[in-house]
């Protein structure tokens, strides 16, 4: 069986950035990546210096090409499904039926997002059917858009959009639950609230042209902002004992730790600041404090 300084779980850019940084600092690294990223069919990444408007697939691969030279990170496409705490740190099983040892954990496993039952959302999440503004707003600025959400909800990403755009609509798909203040609060501000069931988000090639609503009218918007619930992409760190966030992000302190000793997550997993210049800062942070941790346990 193979032991490791640092185990990490979840190959993309919070995972890459750890291991570079542990990589740099001498550590043995393994890295394992099942290769479903949530962004995977996101066309372009914004808001993030050095590469603004490049394909997150292209920063994926340059980010593990030069994190590949450094001679102890070493790399396995492979699903980790269990891990255990022993006596020299924490057993780790893959689907493929592999076993590792490592002293340390690190989860940058993301989150998986739990599509609503309408037609078309799924096809356009992550191209014009978007979550945040600040990584796709500035492409849709000024443009027809609508928001898919109900109550505090949709009063607060209505507020938030209305800075990129004048032209809002909220579709609350159902039953507005959206106070009497809140709802006079968005109209004083032009903004218009739709209660009709959303039946189909029209789109070719992922670009939402326009809303298909139950009672037949259509709504053309360039963009559809939304939140779907969504879940952690693994269920490890739960199962070790990990707490979670109210809004069910794994919980970790400054330095990327959780309250089980020996297990840090990073990324999306563990945050609502869904990234890539995120989820790179907060893995280079997880690594420069597991590898402190390792010096501390040794010195």
């Amino acid at each position: 069986m193979q032991s490791y300084d640092v185990i990490i779980t979840g190959g993309s850019y919070a995972g890459l950035s750890a291991a570079m940084a542990l990589g740099r600092s001498l550590r043995k690294v393994l890295v394992l990546d099942s290769g479903a990223p949530c962004n995977q069919q996101t066309p372009h990444s914004h808001n993030f210096l050095t590469q603004d408007g490049a394909r997150p697939a292209d920063i994926a691969a340059k980010a593990k090409e030069q994190v590949a030279q450094y001679p102890e990170v070493h790399f396995r496409n492979e699903l980790a499904v269990s891990a255990e705490k022993n006596a020299t740190g924490f057993l780790l099983r893959t689907a493929a039926g592999n076993t590792f040892q490592a002293r340390l954990l690190l989860f940058a496993t993301g989150v998986k997002d739990e599509m609503p039952a309408i037609k078309g959302f799924a096809e356009s999440w992550g191209i014009s059917v978007l979550h945040c503004p600040y990584c796709h707003g500035y492409e849709v600025k000024q443009a027809p858009t609508g928001i898919l959400a109900n109550g505090d909800i949709a009063f607060d990403f209505a507020r938030l959009i209305h800075n990129w755009t004048q032209q809002l609509t909220v579709f609350t798909h159902g039953t507005s639950q959206l106070s009497a203040e809140q709802t006079a609060k968005l109209a004083g501000h032009g903004i218009t609230v739709n209660e009709q069931l959303v039946e189909e988000i029209v789109a070719v090639n992922g670009q939402v042209t326009h809303l298909l609503l139950k009672d037949g009218s259509t709504h053309p918007v360039a963009a559809l902002y939304s939140r779907p619930p969504f879940r952690q992409h693994c269920a490890i760190p739960e199962a070790l004992g990990c707490n979670l966030t109210e809004m069910g992000h794994l919980s970790v302190d400054h330095f990327q730790a959780t309250n089980i000793p020996g297990v840090y997550a990073a990324g999306d997993a563990t945050s609502p600041m869904r990234s890539v210049a995120a989820a790179v800062a907060a893995g280079n942070m997880a690594g420069a404090a597991m590898n402190r941790e390792l010096i501390l346990a040794d010195f």
